[in-house]
């Protein structure tokens, strides 16, 4: 077995003293507010990743069930995109933002056209998944002339100040309240669609768009029932109000299919996309409909724009990225080794008295814990262990199973036996 198919190795109790060194060292340099790990606490710094594994700076080896945040659907460093990055490398690894473009670029453009689940599309490429809920919301504005925005309850769609708007939870929201505007309204997700329907008649809400992830990743992996999405869709379309999909984090095969939108047919007005679409670079974009972008157009400079746009190495990791999901077909063997997945972890909340609940779809998981301290817990237990996942949601309660789609079967097995082992440990 190689590194990537290997299962967990702790050699020294994590994080180990060269963890500790670093992240002291990282504690005096960095400013706080940017390491969700408080009170200046050791971290377990990463060293190297390929496919499923990672090996930390000590030399513990992880299975990991992150993946990166989702970044690494095809796995950490997968052969095709490293060839990639070396490739376009050796040619340019840089053009010229909004003024002069490159093919890696122009092809890219032309592969997400294809393949969105968007009516008659256009791409405006981004460099993070908050960058990208900024210029769709930008996006709703300049084509409905409408600010008002329906968001919903919890939610999870940036930290930068556009995105904010629409991010739910308090904590990221309070200390910049004063710079956030008021055109923001909030329902429960996946709550009673006739409400939604009353926002979006109500003359005085102004409300131009609906924002909504198609499955609340994040902010605890929650998914409305059967026809929700669907139906919003329906009431979005009647009252000539867009649809803004979020698919950072369910985009490109995390759910069993390449976009999760298509598992009730919904072809949304504007789809934000990102993560998994670099294949561990960093790249977002987003999708809409073609009349929608005219309100872009100018005869000047360009209104929103970055140096690094649409950057030749990114855009190349991405053409292997999407060739692996397409070749690979990663989205079904999502689908298929969720189906296995949900048959075990169904049985927790059973089986053990932590667990609340446990839902999900293909390899997008959330157990649910009766309070945080368990799940912070339990977290820690499996770090130590060699297996990676971490734990959120708006109370600190669900421990999300996030793991690349290329994960290999007997990886996967293991690192679930080892997380049971752990629930078993009073």
């Amino acid at each position: 077995m190689t590194f990537g198919d290997l299962p967990p190795e702790i050699v020294v109790p994590p994080p180990g003293p060269r963890s500790r060194e670093l992240s002291a060292a990282l504690g005096r340099f960095e400013a706080p507010g940017i390491n969700t790990l408080a009170g200046g606490e050791p971290a377990i710094l990463w060293e190297e990743a390929r496919g499923a594994n990672v090996r930390d700076v000590d030399g513990n080896i992880y299975i990991d069930l992150t993946s990166g945040f989702g970044v690494a659907a095809v796995g950490h460093r997968h052969p095709r995109v490293v060839a990639a990055v070396r490739e376009q490398a050796g040619h340019l690894l840089h053009a010229l933002g909004d003024v002069m473009a490159h093919p890696p670029r122009v092809e890219l453009a032309r592969r997400l056209v294809e393949i969105a689940p968007v009516d008659e599309p256009r791409v405006f490429f981004a460099i993070s998944g908050a960058e990208a809920v900024e210029i769709a919301l930008k996006t709703a504005l300049g084509a409905t002339g409408r600010p008002g925005i329906l968001a919903f309850e919890p939610s999870y769609h940036g930290t930068t100040l556009g995105a904010l708007n629409v991010t739910s939870r308090e904590e990221f929201r309070a200390p910049f309240a004063a710079h956030l505007h008021g055109h923001v309204r909030r329902l429960p997700f996946g709550g009673d669609l006739a409400q939604a329907a009353e926002v979006l008649v109500d003359s005085d809400s102004g409300i131009g768009a609906v924002i909504v992830e198609p499955i609340v990743g994040r902010e605890g992996v929650l998914i409305p029932a059967a026809g929700w999405l669907s139906g919003l869709a329906e009431i979005c379309r009647r009252h000539g109000t867009l649809l803004i999909a979020d698919e950072i984090f369910t985009g490109f095969g995390r759910t069993g299919r390449l976009f999760a939108v298509e598992q009730e047919g919904v072809r949304p007005d504007i789809l934000c996309c990102g993560k998994a679409l670099g294949g561990g670079l960093p790249i977002a974009a987003v999708i809409a409909r073609r009349e929608l972008f005219r309100c872009w157009e100018t005869s000047g400079e360009a209104r929103h724009t970055a140096t690094f746009l649409a950057n030749p190495l990114a855009c190349a990791a991405a053409l292997a990225a999407l060739d692996v999901l397409q070749e690979e077909e990663l989205p079904a063997r999502a689908a298929r080794l969720g189906g296995a997945l949900s048959q075990r972890l169904a049985t927790w909340p059973e089986r053990f008295p932590a667990v609340e609940e446990v839902r999900g779809r293909g390899l997008l998981w959330g157990v649910q814990f009766r309070t945080a301290e368990t799940a912070k817990r339990w977290m820690l237990a499996a770090w130590s262990r060699g297996v990676l996942l971490l734990a959120g949601g708006p109370e600190g309660r669900v421990a999300q199973i996030v793991p690349s789609l290329t994960v290999n079967e007997e990886q996967l097995a293991a690192a679930v036996g080892i997380l049971e082992e752990v629930l078993g440990i009073p």
